[in-house]
């Protein structure tokens, strides 16, 4: 039994009759016979974080069970009331492939249905993006997408989507989290009204499909598509419900389906991590492509918004290009697509976020567009596109594996952009060029940029305090050289601070603050450092470039890259 007599107090609060037997006997258990787990359930409220509330299925306040998400939701609703004062309101549902999740999803639909809300729920699993979508096709006061995205099997998470289609930012994030605060557990509704629930499937799905081909598609020749061998794995989640379609749907007939990942299962039983980030998660997917020979390889994450692309290299093998060298051939594509069409101009733009390569704003200046930067995370790039109602949005995406090609979807859609990366693989090829071809001849045109993020797993509370600890020693002692680069600038986003070390100047960053702190070189190197908003890690970003002068130097750069990327982790103590 724990000494903690605070989580002791906490945890006895869960063994009243607010909660069900069930939960109460699970609470016992904890109390009995696993003190360092109950204190791990009980010592913090879970938060949200850049992509929602994500973490570990189990009961407690730190842990996602009905009566978190029952008090998010009860809080949600409290304050939709007050904002949309007199109107009948309307929410859509959606879950993913996780366990608990259907379940859950009706939980939060019983909330919403039990204060008088009327609730769009999907009749079987869906992916994030089409959630998105329907937020905007139903005419939605607000979205709900039960997921935990490519964490590891045992998480959970609520996604809280606004009438845009497009995550919570400020000011209703704050206002909806004092709100949830304000609450205790008994306040919350949970006995629904189910003549106010309505089943919703093929229909939207239909209006989803369509939509993603009118946005994905660029006049590809048919011969070009027919030519295009792709094989595709889901990851065991989500996205088979979507992207099969779609590409069919876009007359590309040759994809190739990993069936051993196609079937939905919260276990991901074929994979260490369903990441589409990690190549170990995509070898089952480029195993098969260099068996039937296929020239492009997608994967995608449980909840279909993140997506990884392998590519045949110079020795004809498969590699995982990064989350940034995807965005750039995407933005890259989308960008002469708007120039041939004549709608290029000084009134479009392009969005990122600040831990993302800055070869992206390079290049889409160069094509004379905006480019518009935000935090960590699509929320951000969803607000740039509400915030700026006079200019156009490409496109854009964060170095996480993510990209939104047109405003259609204000999230980060991996149904779209596989559509888009078929369409510009299958160009190529009829070029008798390569995605990897193209992305060394963009390195030759505008500078390499060289990417690597190092990710520091820290679980559990004292993790947590070793992640916050990290980060006071990066400001207290701030580096002066970088790889023997002079440091010259140092954005401190929880201050909103610039500050340039040589001439001790400060200016005001006029972007939201949060827990992200970054250094720039004078020779263009660039660090950032932050805690995840979602994982228990605290993750590096680290930048270098070079000229290259020609592709046949491609290995010799790289080399030269890749030896100050070691230099640096060294110097951080992270290699």
């Amino acid at each position: 039994m724990t000494n903690n007599q605070a989580i002791l107090k906490k945890a006895n609060s869960w063994m009243t009759s607010t909660y069900d037997a069930d939960t109460t006997a699970k609470v016992n258990h904890l109390i009995t016979n696993n003190p360092t787990e109950l204190e791990d359930s009980f010592y913090k409220n879970l938060e949200f974080g850049t992509g929602g509330m994500r973490g570990i299925m189990g009961v407690g306040t730190n842990r996602i069970n009905k009566y978190t998400l029952g008090k998010n939701t009860q809080g949600l609703s409290n304050f939709m009331k007050q904002q949309f004062n007199g109107e009948q309101l309307k929410v859509v549902i959606a879950y993913d492939c996780r366990h608990n999740s259907k379940s859950l999803a009706k939980t939060v639909a019983d909330v919403f249905t039990a204060n008088g809300i009327d609730v769009f729920l999907f009749s079987d699993l869906r992916t994030t993006p089409e959630l998105s979508f329907s937020v905007k096709y139903l005419n939605c006061h607000c979205g709900i997408v039960l997921t935990a995205s490519h964490n590891p099997p045992e998480y959970n998470g609520y996604k809280v989507y606004w009438q845009d289609g497009g995550q919570l930012v400020p000011p209703q994030d704050a206002a909806i989290i004092n709100e949830i605060d304000s609450l205790k557990y008994e306040d919350i509704l949970f006995k629904g009204q189910d003549e106010r629930i309505t089943y919703i499937d093929s229909t939207i799905d239909e209006a989803f499909f369509a939509a993603s081909v009118d946005n994905g598609s660029f006049n590809t020749p048919n011969s070009a598509k027919e030519n295009l061998n792709i094989v595709f794995t889901s990851l065991h989640g989500t996205s088979i419900t979507a992207i099969p379609q779609v590409l069919e749907r876009a007359g590309y007939n040759n994809v190739n389906i990993v069936k051993e990942q196609a079937e939905p299962n919260g276990d991901f039983p074929t994979v260490k991590s369903p990441n589409p980030e990690e190549p170990e998660a995509l070898k089952m997917a480029t195993d098969l492509a260099l068996a039937i020979n296929a020239d492009i390889v997608i994967g995608t994450d449980p909840d279909s918004d993140r997506l990884g692309i392998a590519v045949r290299d110079l020795k004809d093998q498969m590699v995982l290009l990064n989350g940034n060298q995807t965005m750039v051939v995407m933005t890259w594509f989308l960008l002469e697509q708007w120039k041939k069409a004549g709608k290029l101009h000084n009134d479009t733009f392009v969005g990122s976020t600040i831990v993302s390569t800055p070869m992206l704003k390079v290049m889409t200046e160069a094509y004379g567009a905006q480019y518009h930067e935000g935090l960590t995370g699509f929320k951000w790039i969803a607000k740039m596109i509400k915030d700026l109602p006079d200019l156009d949005f490409i496109g854009g995406g964060e170095e996480s594996f993510g990209f939104m090609v047109g405003d259609f979807v204000r999230d980060k859609d991996a149904v779209t952009s596989t559509l888009l990366a078929c369409e510009i693989a299958a160009q190529l090829k009829a070029e008798g060029s390569s995605i990897l071809d193209k992305l060394h001849d963009l390195y030759s045109q505008f500078g390499y940029y060289k990417e690597e993020l190092i990710s520091l797993v820290k679980k559990g509370k004292e993790g947590a305090e070793e992640i916050k600890q990290m980060l006071i020693e990066l400001r207290n002692n701030p580096l002066q050289t970088i790889a023997g680069e002079t440091v010259v600038k140092v954005e401190d986003y929880a201050n909103s601070t610039s500050l340039n070390p040589v001439s001790q100047k400060t200016t005001e960053l006029n972007i939201p603050k949060s827990n992200v702190l970054i250094y720039y070189t004078d020779k263009g190197t660039k660090i950032a450092a932050r805690p995840s908003g979602t994982e228990p890690k605290i993750k590096f970003y680290i930048s270098v470039n070079s000229t290259l002068s020609s592709k046949e130097t491609i290995d010799e750069t790289t080399a030269v890259l890749n030896s100050k990327i070691a230099s640096i982790k060294s110097q951080l103590g992270l290699s």
